[in-house]
């Protein structure tokens, strides 16, 4: 278990830093993931800013505390984890049947709609940081080796998740509507 623990640790890790770094870093980033929030209605307006301030800095402590070498911090780093993706879906869920298909700045960049698949993403990932959790505590010995595989894997499936509409935007039909002539 302890191979499996610490895979899932990079991934979650991995999947958190690049959601929290991308919502604040760049020219507007923070203002593009408030009014993303705020598109969603699933809150009133005037709570989109300080909730996403609070869903930045849950983000921020999730992937420090996975960073943490202490089995504890890192199962309430799992905790936290779950539970907030767990709010992530429900927000989706509860966007989509109103039939708001809001920006999805769940990275700071992309600007995908929000989608089934988004809330397909949130559930799996909540069900890896619950079996992270389980996990930790079991741990048990492992080799530098087998280690660094564990951790190599963890960082790149969480980099694949974190890329994964930017990836799934490249196999989108394009629009093939003609561009009007310009008039010289």
């Amino acid at each position: 278990m302890g191979y499996l623990a610490l895979g899932i640790r990079c991934l979650i890790g991995a999947v958190f830093l690049a959601s929290s770094v991308g919502k604040v870093t760049g020219h507007g980033a923070f203002d593009r993931f408030v009014s993303s929030v705020e598109g969603m209605r699933v809150l009133p307006a005037r709570s989109a800013r300080p909730v996403a301030r609070c869903v930045v800095a849950a983000e921020f402590t999730v992937w420090a505390a996975l960073a943490v070498p202490v089995t504890a911090v890192a199962v309430t780093g799992f905790v936290v984890a779950g539970g907030l993706l767990t709010v992530f879906a429900t927000g989706i869920l509860l966007s989509l049947r109103q039939g708001v298909r809001a920006a999805c700045r769940c990275f700071g960049v992309t600007a995908s709609p929000l989608g089934t698949r988004h809330v397909v993403r949130n559930l799996v990932l909540t069900a890896l940081a619950i079996t992270g959790a389980v996990a930790v505590p079991t741990g048990g010995g492992t080799t530098a080796g087998g280690a660094a595989v564990a951790v190599l894997g963890g960082l790149l499936a969480g980099a694949l998740v974190a890329t994964l509409d930017d990836i799934l935007d490249l196999f989108r039909p394009v629009d093939r509507t003609p561009e009007p002539a310009l008039k010289s």
